[in-house]
């Protein structure tokens, strides 16, 4: 396994320099983030938190995934081992948009597998970046084998959502821009999935010395579960955010990320990520999907003072939210607005 490292991600900051658009920061009001409470030992003024948002979901295609298909593509160009047949991958969501769209800007083909339940939605938004599109078995694991098969037959490239490390270096690249913005920014919060923003975002947040909070549902924490066993194991998928965080097992690039110093695991509830969600929605208009909205639900817990009811089971390795502490500057990655804005506006 490639050990991912800040080498990787400023290689990756130089390579796609210019081919993706630099993230946008907006500050939170004002003691929006509540922090966290004095110390009765130490008499010491509270300092209100300065919390940012890193605006990611107006990335190409909505979502951070266009930063890690353009470093896979333009690495691959750069050492010409970019094969005639393009690119193939199976997926759906952020990442298969991502792979279309970096192959269009590099007029790369690019060939994407689906289950034939695939929305016609997502079909029309793949082949709007010209990419072929094929419609193979009823669930996702037959569009991948059928991806697989692809791959072997044509000599075409297999990309893959997350689990690749040219993929993670590349979102790695989100955190480069946000610690430039920044000056002594402390903490960054992020919400994992698979890994891949995880694990780039903590290597790169490593190296300046800045803390990484893991965002997951506590339905969804293939990297938690991973923490607590000490390998990679599977785990239930039941969440109002699967369709961007549903991944079973975590990669192994992102547990040996989680395993540095200075990252924190928190789990929320599905209703904390739709009270986060709505929060955008309501405050500052921000359609996100629920996925980005569990970033900031990780903060928000301990502000909505969350019922005991609502975390049945909390596994050691998990908090139930982050509190920053007096002054702390803490930077939120919103990465992705592939969602349907219509719920956000339902009485």
């Amino acid at each position: 396994m490639h050990q991912l490292t800040y080498g990787d991600i400023k290689a990756a900051t130089d390579r796609i320099a210019g081919r993706i658009r630099p993230v946008t920061l907006s500050p939170v009001d004002p003691g929006a983030i509540r922090t966290a409470h004095r110390d009765p030992v130490d008499d010491r003024e509270v300092i209100p938190c300065e919390v940012w948002l890193a605006m990611e979901f107006m990335q190409h295609t909505g979502s951070f995934k266009a930063r890690g298909a353009q470093n896979f593509i333009q690495a691959h160009r750069d050492a010409n081992t970019l094969p005639e047949a393009g690119v193939t991958i199976a997926s759906g969501g952020n990442a298969g948009l991502a792979c279309a769209w970096a192959a269009q800007q590099q007029g790369v083909r690019a060939t994407v597998f689906l289950p034939e339940t695939a929305p016609q939605v997502k079909v029309a938004k793949l082949r709007g970046y010209d990419a072929e599109v094929r419609l193979v078995g009823a669930e996702y694991a037959e569009a991948l084998a059928a991806c697989e098969e692809f791959a072997a037959a044509t000599g075409a490239l297999a990309s893959h959502a997350y689990d690749h490390p040219l993929i993670a270096a590349g979102a790695g690249t989100l955190l480069e821009e946000i610690h430039q913005q920044i000056p002594g920014l402390d903490t960054v919060v992020v919400a994992v999935g698979g890994g891949g923003l995880f694990a780039g975002v903590a290597t790169a947040a490593q190296y300046h010395g800045i803390r990484t909070v893991a965002v997951e549902p506590e339905n969804c924490r293939a990297l938690n579960a991973a923490i607590e066993a000490g390998r990679l194991v599977d785990v239930p998928v039941d969440s109002i955010a699967a369709d961007s965080l549903g991944a079973r097992r975590t990669s192994a690039t992102a547990l040996h990320a989680a395993r540095q110093d200075g990252v924190h695991s928190v789990l929320v509830p599905d209703t904390g990520i739709v009270r986060a969600r709505q929060a955008l929605w309501d405050h500052r208009r921000i359609a996100v999907e629920h996925g980005a909205a569990t970033a900031l639900a990780g903060l928000l817990a301990t502000d909505r003072h969350t019922a005991d009811r609502d975390l049945p089971t909390r596994p050691a390795t998990a908090s139930r939210s982050y509190r920053p502490a007096s002054g702390e500057k803490v930077c939120v990655v919103l990465c992705g607005a592939n969602t349907d804005a219509a719920t956000l506006m339902q009485p």
